[in-house]
């Protein structure tokens, strides 16, 4: 009985989204109107590929970050510009999730790479994250696992995060202050270069005029010089 209300639930959710005024909906509408065939298969054939993509192909991980991601931001954009606070908390929870999920991740990624369907089983548990039931599977992890721990050391978490903000700050106030004292001691230790003036050339006597003044004119010969020639 618990399986078959899961079921109904995922259908009823997909005919809803189907149903809805989307990017996809509209893709799956002009395809519908070519080949002819419903938007529900057309829609089931797609999932079936990507599940054996997920299994097979080249790539995967992109796939399967991109299904984590498109379809809660989607999502979470319409919460946010809804008047409902109740699916923000909804998307809230889950990117907390997520983020959890993918830094632990991180440093297992190397281990998890060579795992069989790996991505494949990723894929399931961001959907069972994002499942519009009731045991949602990021309900589930952040009321058993993150809120439990996150309460435990919150205060110390606090604390430490005051602390590390305080040091910055006060590092940032020293470093600035080291900077301008730096600066107005060099700007006093250099002092300022009197301008330099450029001499004015002296103009040389052209070559004309020395040539004018070497030459002399030849002096005529008086009377009493001619005189005593004779």
């Amino acid at each position: 009985m618990g399986l078959w209300n899961i079921f109904t639930s995922i259908k009823d959710r997909a005919e809803k989204f189907l149903n809805e005024k989307n990017v996809v909906t509209d893709f799956l509408g002009k395809v519908e109107e070519k080949t002819g065939i419903k938007k529900k298969v057309i829609a089931l054939g797609a999932v079936s590929l990507t599940g054996l993509y997920l299994v097979y192909g080249y790539g995967a991980s992109l796939l399967c970050n991109l299904i984590g991601f498109v379809y809660p931001a989607y999502y979470s954009i319409k919460a946010i510009e809804s008047p409902c606070k109740e699916d923000d908390t909804k998307w809230l929870t889950y990117w907390v999730v997520y983020g959890v999920f993918s830094l632990g991740e991180f440093f297992s990624d190397i281990f998890l790479y060579w795992f069989p369907f790996y991505y494949a089983f990723k894929c399931l548990f961001l959907l069972w994250c994002m499942a519009p039931m009731s045991w949602n599977g990021s309900q589930i992890i952040y009321n058993k696992v993150v809120r439990p721990v996150f309460l435990r050391h919150e205060a110390t978490v606090d604390n430490m995060v005051s602390d590390l903000s305080g040091k910055a700050m006060s590092a940032a106030e020293n470093l600035t202050r080291e900077v301008l004292s730096t600066l107005v001691k060099n700007k006093t230790l250099v002092t300022p270069m009197p301008p330099f003036t450029q001499a004015e050339p002296k103009s040389l006597p052209s070559s004309s005029g020395q040539t004018a003044n070497a030459r002399v004119a030849p002096r005529e010969p008086s009377g009493e010089e001619r005189i005593s020639v004779r």
